[in-house]
């Protein structure tokens, strides 16, 4: 899993059927990706659903949320519109796991539980490997934001 103070390696993947998003396009915002294991779980409906509503937190440190799984654009467009997400779901379907295993947290055929916070350079700040059956929350990245904010 990457680490502290490593550059995040740069991806572009599916948000929806028609819109793909490239991770150095976000250069100048601070990045959460929240990897996660599948939508329509349990725990991660939840975990998305916990970020849903900390988003304009997130927003005050001028922050964008990502969430990326394995599961395909079309599934995560209906998991965003029946969760009535308001961020971008990103499909590392095919390849399968590409960018999971770039990141390092891609085990048994799915993205395991992990969040990384960027700073606006696209250096992670802070990580996090939650178990698979855990919703993290969002403290860790409140924390981490606030901890970036105040040495910036």
């Amino acid at each position: 899993m990457l680490q502290i103070g490593d550059k995040a390696p740069d991806f572009t993947l599916a948000a929806s059927p028609d819109k793909m998003v490239t991770l150095s396009d976000l250069r100048g915002k601070n990045v959460i990706l929240a990897f996660y294991p599948a939508d329509w779980s349990p725990v991660c409906s939840d975990q998305m659903a916990l970020y849903n509503e900390t988003l304009r937190f997130f927003e005050r440190h001028n922050a964008v949320l990502l969430g990326i799984s394995v599961d395909g654009k079309w599934c995560h467009k209906a998991f965003a519109k029946d969760r009535n997400l308001h961020f971008d779901l990103l499909a590392d379907f095919e390849p399968k796991g590409a960018v999971s295993r770039q990141y390092g947290v891609y085990k048994d055929g799915v993205s395991q539980r992990a969040l990384f916070v960027m700073d606006d350079q696209g250096v992670i700040q802070w990580s996090y490997l939650s178990p698979i059956g855990e919703n993290p929350g969002a403290d860790g990245i409140l924390q981490a934001l606030e901890t970036m904010t105040k040495t910036a």
